[in-house]
């Protein structure tokens, strides 16, 4: 008995992998979180189709595990990589312990649909180093800013849109005027990629409070010669 944790990536159907969309083209039941994947983006698999959003975690694991051991192939599918704040591993673990077994296909970050809309490198060898995090919050109670601030990397922030001013002038403080970049609904209807700097990329972003990520640092703007190509 196994279930299919699937990363849908960014929210194109096109940024599937191969066997993403073989397996959601196979299953019997897709559930799905509606709060972050839109209903239209799963259109032509034709499995029944539960939205997860507002259900608890005993509820999903119970549902995934009634229609696995009904002899159902499922499906359930994360949004971008299953890795990046995915919260895969309470549901794993309730699984397992009811005897069903896991497998994780990954997925594209939005992280990396926003480089590529960029056409950016987020580490270089002048920023060797990027560190993907997020501010403090309702289910975070305290974050590293300031401190991986001071590291030569390229930030990105997720789950943090709402703190878009804050995180900015925390981030000032610092690193000084760098360029940064909010990416709302990569390539999702209604895309927005916003760039600018730290002292002016919240009065730019201003409206902008969820389904965006913040990208800050040089790697941005560097121009300077791979050594690859010396």
């Amino acid at each position: 008995m196994k279930v299919f944790f699937v990363g849908f990536g960014p929210g194109d159907p096109e940024l599937l992998t191969l066997k993403g969309y073989r397996l959601l083209s196979e299953a019997d039941v897709i559930i799905y979180p509606g709060s972050i994947i839109p209903d239209g983006s799963l259109k032509e698999f034709s499995g029944m189709k539960i939205n997860s959003h507002g259900m608890k975690l005993e509820e999903i694991v119970t549902l995934i595990e009634k229609f696995v051991k009904d002899g159902k192939k499922v499906v359930r599918v994360q949004s971008g990589d299953p890795s990046i704040y995915g919260a895969i591993r309470e549901q794993i673990e309730e699984l397992e312990k009811r005897g069903i077994e896991c497998e994780v296909v990954p997925g594209v970050s939005s992280v990396f649909a926003a480089s590529a809309k960029l056409k950016a490198e987020l580490a270089t060898a002048d920023t060797p180093t990027l560190i993907i995090t997020r501010s403090a919050g309702k289910t975070l109670e305290k974050d590293e800013i300031e401190e991986l601030a001071k590291t030569n990397s390229t930030l990105v922030f997720l789950l943090s849109s709402g703190k878009i001013d804050e995180l900015a002038q925390r981030l000032l403080r610092i690193r000084g005027d760098e360029p940064a970049v909010v990416a709302y609904k990569v390539s999702q209807e209604g895309e927005k990629i916003i760039e600018g700097k730290l002292s002016d990329i919240a009065e730019k972003a201003k409206g902008i409070d969820r389904m965006a990520l913040i990208i800050v640092g040089k790697a941005l703007k560097s121009v300077r010669r791979s050594r690859l190509y010396s």
